[in-house]
């Protein structure tokens, strides 16, 4: 948990983004493969889908953060929409290696961001922009923490749908917090992923 502190704006970004992430790690602790995959709601939305896609996105925002917004790279709907399905030869821990692998570099682009610096953000056709505009990168930074919270949020629904566990007992469990009266850590059983 990012707790109350006085860090200065870039800080909080970082700590607030990586918050988010170790949520949506933290949500496949204890599955299976199969429940990794498994669409719990009605949407074909798979916890392990989530975390390719979000690997996806960090792996953008690193591009847009340090060099600009790739527009060929925004715009492909294609690459888009398989972000958030594993291919037959993909596995719910390949998918977390790659999530991790990307976590740090990710970090490291929004830490090295000028919140007050200038530049552009790529059309957005789906929400009826269709033209580059001028933002000061503060706004991609909390751009990044406003989707990377909607997708943790997706990611507890998700893990709630399929065995009634809450990713915020994950996280704990994952950070290694002791038992409280609000908190058990959850031990995950073995064969499952992080177990």
């Amino acid at each position: 948990m990012y707790a109350p502190t006085e860090d200065d704006e870039v800080t909080t970004s970082v700590r607030y983004a990586d918050q988010q992430l170790a949520a949506i790690h933290a949500s496949l602790l204890g599955l299976t493969e199969e429940q990794a995959r498994s669409t719990p709601c009605h949407s074909a939305l798979s916890p392990a889908g989530l975390v390719k896609h979000v690997t996806r996105v960090m792996r953008q925002a690193v591009v847009t953060l340090t060099r600009g917004p790739d527009l060929a790279a925004e715009l492909d709907l294609a690459a888009h929409e398989a972000s958030f399905v594993l291919a037959d030869d993909e596995t719910a821990a390949g998918v977390l290696e790659q999530f991790e692998a990307a976590r740090p570099g990710y970090l490291a682009a929004i830490a090295g961001t000028d919140p007050d610096a200038r530049t552009l953000t790529p059309p957005a056709p789906w929400d009826g922009i269709d033209d580059e505009r001028p933002v000061r990168r503060r706004y991609q930074l909390l751009h990044q923490i406003e989707e990377l919270a909607r997708h943790a949020g997706h990611a507890d629904i998700l893990r709630e749908q399929i065995d009634g566990v809450s990713v915020p007992a994950l996280v704990l469990t994952e950070d290694g917090a002791p038992p409280n009266d609000f908190f058990a850590p959850y031990v995950p059983a073995p064969g499952t992923l992080g177990a």
